[in-house]
C-alpha cells in the first residue's frame, strides 16, 4: 500500500514515516501543502490512504480534504492535528477526512487506525490474495505456495520482495513497465535505477523458482516484465 504523509514537523514526520516502512507500507513524506497537491495530482490512483497535519505552509490538511472530496476522489483520509475542541474535529470531518487523531498520539493507535480506515474502504485490497500457487497475506505479511497436496511452504522475503511480488499477483499476465512498478512501490524520494529493479527481480525469480512455483516473471525486452500464471500445473 502507498501512503501519503503531509507533516510539516520533521521528528515527527521522520518517526511515522520510519513506523510505517516498519509495517510495509510505501510512503511519500512531505512538508507541505502545495507539494503535497503536486503529489496527489502525480500519483493520483496510486495511493491507498492519506495522513495530512491540519496547519501545514501552503495549502491546509483541510484545503487537501476539500479538493480530494471536490474531484469526486473518496482515497481514505486521516487528519492529525493538536486541536481537540469537538468544534475543530466537526469541522475536519466536514472538510472530508474519515478519522481525526489529536497529538500527541501513540504510533500503535496511528496504526489501529490506518486499519479501521483500510476495513472500511471499498477501495482497500482483502486480507489476502491468491493468483495461481500463491497466496500473500496482508494480515501477516506472508507469502506461501501452496501445493497439490494441500501441504503449505511459505516463501522467505524481505519486505520490498514482498510489495514486488504484491505488484505482480495483482497484475497477472499483463505487461508492466519498469518505471511503473517503480512508482508503485518505492516513495518518490528513493526511486532507484533501472539495475537495483532488475536485481531485486532476479533475486525475487530465484526465490520462485526455489520453491518450484509455477508462477513466473518473464523479461519483456523494452517493454517491462510480465508475471505469468499457470493455473493447472501438471
Amino acid at each position: 500500500m502507498r501512503i501519503l504523509l503531509v507533516e510539516d514537523e520533521p521528528d515527527l514526520g521522520d518517526a511515522i514515516r520510519q513506523r510505517l516502512k516498519q509495517e510495509r507500507y510505501v510512503v511519500d513524506w512531505v512538508l507541505d501543502g502545495d507539494e503535497a497537491w503536486m503529489y496527489l495530482e502525480t500519483y493520483w490512483t496510486e495511493y491507498t490512504l492519506a495522513i495530512f497535519d491540519w496547519l501545514l505552509p501552503g495549502l491546509s490538511g483541510l484545503e487537501l480534504c476539500r479538493r480530494l472530496r471536490l474531484r469526486n476522489n473518496s482515497m481514505p483520509i486521516l487528519i492529525l492535528t493538536a486541536k481537540c475542541d469537538l468544534s475543530d474535529r466537526v469541522t475536519g470531518l466536514d472538510a472530508g477526512a474519515d478519522d481525526y487523531l489529536v497529538k500527541p498520539f501513540g504510533m500503535a493507535e496511528l496504526l489501529a487506525r490506518l486499519r479501521a480506515l483500510q476495513r472500511r474502504s471499498p477501495q482497500i485490497q482483502p486480507q489476502q490474495l491468491q493468483v495461481g500457487d500463491l497466496i500473500l497475506d496482508y494480515g501477516t505479511h506472508t507469502v506461501c505456495l501452496q501445493k497439490q497436496s494441500g501441504d503449505k511452504q511459505f516463501l522467505l522475503l524481505t519486505p520490498k520482495e514482498f510489495q514486488l511480488l504484491e505488484c505482480f499477483m495483482k497484475r497477472p499476465n499483463q505487461a508492466i513497465g519498469g518505471e511503473q512498478i517503480v512508482k508503485l512501490i518505492w516513495a518518490a524520494s528513493t526511486e532507484p535505477t533501472s539495475n537495483v529493479l532488475a536485481a531485486q527481480i532476479r533475486l525475487l525469480r530465484r526465490k520462485l523458482a526455489e520453491i518450484g512455483s509455477s508462477c513466473s516473471i518473464e523479461t519483456l525486452y523494452g517493454m517491462g516484465y510480465r508475471f505469468n500464471i499457470i493455473l493447472d500445473p501438471e
